[in-house]
């Protein structure tokens, strides 16, 4: 996922970084637990070179919340900037170079830290282990580690030491991705119910494919359609979770602590064969298979009459424009019931394996405690809604009587405010680059309107959408998010775990579309993935998983 996608995140993340403190304290904000202070002696700034993603609409320079850092902790950054493209890659090669920063600060949905990377260079002296640094000058992240166990296995490598912090971000909507948003307005003139069973979901697209519900008197609707790219666009997750649950990742399923592979199992067969029959009868889109977000896109926003009938997606504005009245007609399908349940795809709602905050040997300890001091300050609710949506008075302020939090019972405690049209960057907050420590409590305290179909009342339609998700996952889900695989492991697991997930994915295509017979040609689909040795990818998994408990 490219442009396209980063176009879709700054999206979500411009909505989503809306954000408020709770009632946690703001401790170790200028000073150690031993009285040092956060930067040098006073007299001169502690200097600090950091590679850093200059993102959109961001100055890092000039940027608000680095001048606050920068007086408030007595230091001076000296930025390594480079562009969202290709970010991975001019990572590796200044650390390659020898000659890299004292820190580098990344954005996690752009490029951070793999484990394996963080054990690579941690075990060669690069990277340095933070653990006395927090044990001493980061009580806001001790308690976070102690308060928040997954969060703790999250950065706690293998051998005890915390290389780097990852993005502690529990997005609600995000947790849930695989959604399927339905044309209720379709529904309403052909006077058909929302569909419960995949029977009903089939017979539904039938009626949108032939019944002309745009009223044109031409074929020309698109009863399903998706995307091959991130956020919940593809189109076999929620249609297989009738039958067998699908995690839209490494198809893994988890029972009595033990991984498997779902995509060997006679209920994934079945699956397969309900979807062939949809495609069978034209009622899901090929391109659903073979086109990115921007084509998905031209469908929802035909320049004519409306043609898309249901589209999969995190939420709507991958496919419709919120700023005008079409978004309104799709609404949200819960989990469908099949033969074997309702399942809904649910993973770690932004929580992913690595880290975005790293330490190198080339910092001074001025430096290092003035680093983690930063970063602790992040893990307040303060600090955390100053680094990632920018200043009180500009980008956010206090509650109004009246204004509503995004939680249930929850009260609010910052209220965003909203962009002018034509508005120049604020350069508030350092956004996905702040993000740190945003649990869910946290989140659902942020102010939001109530008429879900105002473009900045989005959150609150994608958190009641949800809700009709939530609780449709296994009581069991392997969390291959949190887990670390034996460093002896690592370069055999990534390449059985490419190989194994690509082979899943182009049969399931190939058995959907015909090309190959779920009858004659399923035992040598399950061999092949035999001689794939998904064996021994399950093996080194559940090695994993049990080293964690």
């Amino acid at each position: 996922m490219k442009k396209r996608g980063w176009k879709l995140v700054s999206a979500i993340l411009i909505l989503s970084v809306l954000l408020t403190a709770c009632s946690q304290g703001n401790s170790g904000k200028n000073s150690g637990t031993d009285g040092s202070q956060a930067g040098g002696d006073g007299s001169k700034p502690v200097e600090i070179s950091v590679f850093a993603v200059q993102e959109q609409g961001i100055d890092l320079k000039t940027n608000k919340f680095t001048e606050y850092l920068q007086k408030e902790y007595d230091v001076k950054f000296n930025w390594q900037l480079i562009p969202s493209d290709g970010a991975k890659e001019k990572r590796q090669i200044s650390l390659a170079s020898g000659d890299y920063p004292d820190a580098y600060m990344l954005t996690h949905y752009i490029d951070q830290f793999s484990q394996a990377d963080l054990l690579k260079f941690g075990k060669q002296g690069v990277l340095i282990p933070l653990n006395d640094l927090i044990d001493q000058y980061a009580p806001n992240i001790k308690k976070a580690l102690e308060t928040q166990p997954d969060m703790k296995v999250l950065n706690t490598a293998p051998d005890g030491n915390i290389y780097g912090l990852g993005a502690y971000t529990q997005c609600f909507h995000c947790s849930y991705p695989n959604k399927m948003w339905i044309n209720t307005k379709w529904l309403k003139d052909l006077n058909l119910e929302m569909p419960k069973t995949t029977e009903d979901f089939k017979n539904v697209l039938k009626a949108f494919k032939t019944k002309d519900p745009n009223g044109n008197g031409k074929a020309d609707e698109v009863a399903l359609s998706g995307s091959i790219e991130d956020f919940g666009v593809r189109v076999l997750p929620f249609l297989m979770n009738g039958f067998v649950y699908n995690d839209d990742r490494n198809y893994l399923n988890m029972s009595n602590d033990k991984v498997s592979s779902a995509a060997v199992t006679q209920e994934w067969k079945d699956g397969l064969a309900y979807v062939k029959s949809l495609f069978d009868e034209g009622l899901i889109d090929p391109g659903a298979f073979t086109q990115n977000a921007e084509a998905f896109k031209k469908i929802g926003e035909n320049a004519g009459a409306e043609i898309l009938g249901a589209g999969a997606g995190m939420h709507p504005a991958i496919f419709t424009d919120l700023a005008k009245e079409r978004t309104k007609d799709y609404n949200p399908v819960p989990p469908l019931q099949g033969p074997n349940g309702s399942f809904a795809t649910h993973d770690n709602g932004g929580v992913s394996p690595g880290a975005k905050f790293v330490i190198t040997n080339k910092a001074s300890k001025e430096a290092q405690i003035a680093l983690i001091k930063m970063v602790d300050y992040m893990f307040t609710p303060e600090g955390q809604t100053n680094g990632a949506t920018g200043v009180k008075g500009l980008d956010w302020e206090d509650p109004a009587p009246g204004d509503k939090a995004l939680g249930e019972g929850v009260t609010p405690v910052v209220k965003p405010i909203p962009s002018k049209e034509g508005e120049a960057p604020r350069n508030g907050g350092w956004s996905g680059m702040g993000h740190f420590y945003m649990p869910k409590d946290y989140r659902d305290t942020w102010v939001q309107g109530t008429d879900i179909f105002d473009p900045a009342n989005y959150e609150r339609r994608l958190y009641q959408a949800t809700l009709e998700y939530q609780g449709h996952e296994p009581k069991e889900i392997f969390p291959i998010w949190s887990i670390w695989v034996d460093p002896n492991d690592v370069d055999e697991m990534s390449m059985l775990q490419t190989n194994i997930k690509t082979y899943i994915e182009q049969n399931a295509l190939q058995f959907v579309t015909g090309n190959k017979d779920l009858n004659k040609d399923w035992d040598s689909y399950v061999k092949g993935l035999k001689d794939l040795k998904l064996d021994r990818y399950l093996e080194i998994l559940q090695k994993a998983y049990d080293a964690t408990k």
